[in-house]
């Protein structure tokens, strides 16, 4: 299997350049050449598999001419270790909890695929590579944890000051080691800019062996395409229709799941839901893509106004806005409504959503309305604890906290403040690689 980018098609990679690299040459991103077909006994075979052995053979198709079966196999034993259960909120109505990884959300299981993908690279390498990873609030604390320790391989997380919540600020700052976090002056956006920006810089990348560690490295997606099969593969029936909400800021979630369906998994709907950031439910609605200056929400991790994985949105719609609008349906939420949200299912099913999962519940419900035979399947994509102050607001009690977090507030914080400078992050990552080379 080959990649190419989403911005020139003739130049093909192997997936170990692919995930090395991060991001092609030109700024495009990373796409299959094809997608692979899972054969009828797959799906067949599927309700007696574990996630593991699902992520196994829908994963090997793309990465077999780069990483033995073997080795793959154990990559996703270690990726796929902890359990996703299927929560029934309602009648018909599901939440598939992706948060019982060790940072309570659904990035543990893409971050330790990747991890271990550049694990197996590194190991014939004598060359460290430098990841880089923009945060809006889960993906830092993945990406730490992912690749603590990680042989050959130094991260820099950049997060924007005072834009993600305490918990999530704690889990990418306390590690040390090979972690380093830097604290933009900024947004997101800035974060995610001064990243791409990196990839793009000739006299860098000559000094620097970059790679990407967000939703825009290929190994970070793949994996995100397993749980839909996972959840599928529990919840399918011959007289229902599955279709999956996804709470969505990069949408590398949802484009993970337009894998899935491209491989052969049955979806009716992907529901992608946003908060007031509505760049792509506007775009469904309108037909335009106009991205904004993300707006600042207590669902964090959505606050996205340029999704970097609208590229790879339209290169599997092949860019017909008539074709996306059919498979994703789109929606968005307030704060108001999101907060409503929280306390309203609370109160009603006894169930606790964090602000993301509540984005995903409101449009869900409303997607589902007049949809008798739907079953709907929420991804619940982060542990209402990493929002506690919302969330014991809204449903008017103390959250009970996991196990781990305590540990977490005991230890330093270790941050880099840096202002929104792309000459003082290219400076810091010249100077970081010469002290540690």
């Amino acid at each position: 299997m080959k990649f190419y980018s989403t911005k020139n098609k003739k130049k093909a990679y192997s997936f170990r350049e692919a995930v090395i690299k991060g991001l092609p040459e030109d700024n495009g991103l990373f796409m299959p050449e094809r997608f692979p077909q899972l054969s009828e006994s797959f799906f067949e075979e599927i309700k007696e598999l574990s996630i593991a052995e699902i992520a196994y053979r829908v994963i090997l198709p793309y990465v077999s001419e780069d990483i033995p079966e073997a080795d793959l196999k154990l990559i996703c034993d270690k990726a796929f270790n902890f359990e996703v259960p299927l929560v029934n909120v309602k009648k018909d109505f599901y939440s598939m909890e992706l948060y019982h990884g060790p940072t309570m959300a659904f990035k543990d299981f893409g971050a330790r695929f990747m991890a271990g993908c550049l694990g197996y690279f590194s190991k014939d390498s004598d060359k460290e590579v430098n990841i880089l990873a923009a945060t809006s609030g889960d993906t830092g604390g993945a990406v730490a944890a992912g690749f603590y320790k990680t042989p050959g391989v130094s991260v820099t997380i950049l997060y924007p000051k005072g834009k993600v919540s305490e918990l999530q600020e704690r889990q990418l700052t306390t590690l040390g080691e090979n972690i380093s976090a830097v604290e933009i002056d900024g947004t997101f956006d800035d974060c995610q800019k001064l990243v791409k920006k990196a990839f793009l810089d000739e006299e860098l990348n000559a000094r620097v062996n970059l790679s990407s560690a967000n939703s825009i490295n290929v190994a970070r997606l793949l994996p995100q395409s397993v749980y839909y099969f996972y959840a599928w593969s529990r919840l399918a029936s011959e007289d229902r229709k599955i279709a999956f909400a996804v709470p969505s800021g990069n949408f590398g979630n949802i484009t993970g799941g337009l894998f899935a369906k491209m491989m052969g998994l049955k979806v009716e709907n992907f529901i992608a839901a946003t908060n007031l950031n509505k760049i792509v439910p506007d775009y469904l609605k309108q037909g335009q893509f106009m991205p904004k200056p993300s707006i600042q929400t207590v669902s964090n991790a959505m606050d996205v106004g340029n999704p970097s994985n609208f590229d790879r949105l339209m290169s599997i719609f092949n860019k017909n806005w008539q074709l996306a609008r059919q498979v994703v349906k789109g929606y968005y939420y307030t704060d108001e409504e999101t907060l409503e949200a929280i306390g309203h299912v609370y109160r009603k099913y006894g169930y606790i959503l964090d602000p993301h999962g509540a984005v995903g519940y409101k449009a869900l419900t409303t997607y589902m309305d007049g949809r008798p035979s739907v079953t709907g399947v929420l991804l619940e994509t982060a542990h209402p604890i990493k929002f506690a102050d919302h969330v014991e607001e809204s449903i008017g009690k103390k959250l009970e906290e996991p196990e781990g977090i305590k540990d977490l507030y005991s230890r330093n914080i270790d941050k880099i403040p840096m202002k929104n400078s792309y000459d003082k992050f290219k400076e810091y990552l010249i100077e970081k690689a010469t002290v540690e080379g």
